[in-house]
């Protein structure tokens, strides 16, 4: 009999794999709801859903493998990572959802959201008000308008599977909807920056690095905090805070 692989577990889902099945508790269907849509509508690959009984998702496993993961060492060659990028440039392009995605909070919604935040991570101690400091203000170049795209939401590099130089597979679809493209860009580049050229040679069109480098400011402020408090590292080399110290 297959081991049972425990993925992901926190007290909101948790997702389960047991030989080549995915089982995905959430509390929270309307974000199943989110993900079974956006794979039914995107232009990319991604993985077959077997079944559906609330609160569970079965969905099959995709072939192939992930070019790394944050805080671990990258993989593929420079063509993976530009195949990767082409990919995600053709999500781009699709035609929009009927739903605004994670990567589409507005400029007034993020900014109360950053502010908050970086107040606690200072007044709690978790990070040095220097570092929250300099980063807010790298942060701040990603509060500018956008042009709508079909975006992920939650693009990390683990999310995203390939075999040789073709994506294979790309999973993880609850915060999928419409949004700011380059927040795509920059959660799949974040903490392998040495990448980032690779993945814009294959995504065909120049973008704006002052917003990847915010974004990636951005949503570290975000999550620290959160992944502190539910069994995460993000001090963990390579990963969240350390992308923070690399701005300053």
């Amino acid at each position: 009999m297959d081991e049972v692989e425990v993925v992901v577990a926190h007290s909101e889902r948790a997702t389960l794999r047991v030989g080549d099945v995915f089982l995905k508790v959430d509390v929270d269907q309307a974000r199943v709801d989110v993900e079974v849509e956006a794979m039914s509508l995107v232009p990319v690959p991604t993985p077959e859903v077997l079944w559906r009984k609330p609160p569970v998702l079965a969905i099959a496993a995709v072939p192939g493998a992930t070019l790394g993961s944050l805080g671990g060492p990258a993989t593929g060659s420079p063509s993976a990572w530009a195949a990767a990028g082409a990919a995600i440039r053709k999500l781009h392009e699709a035609p929009l959802p009927p739903r605004t995605g994670r990567a589409g909070r507005s400029i007034d919604v993020l900014a109360a959201e950053l502010d908050e935040e970086c107040a606690l991570l200072v007044t709690t101690g978790l990070l040095p008000a220097d570092l929250v400091t300099r980063n807010r203000e790298v942060a701040e170049a990603a509060l500018r308008p956008w042009t709508p795209a079909f975006t992920h939401g939650d693009l990390q590099i683990a999310h995203v599977f390939l075999d040789g130089d073709e994506v294979t597979g790309i999973i993880d679809w609850s915060e999928a909807g419409q949004g700011d493209p380059l927040y795509d860009l920059a959660t799949f580049t974040l903490g392998h920056e040495d990448h980032l050229d690779d993945v814009i040679a294959g995504y065909g069109t120049e973008v704006d690095l002052d917003v990847i480098q915010a974004w990636w400011s951005m949503r570290s402020l975000l999550v620290v905090r959160w992944l502190s408090e539910h069994g995460f590292d993000p001090f963990t080399p390579g990963c969240e805070v350390d992308v923070l110290r690399s701005r300053m």
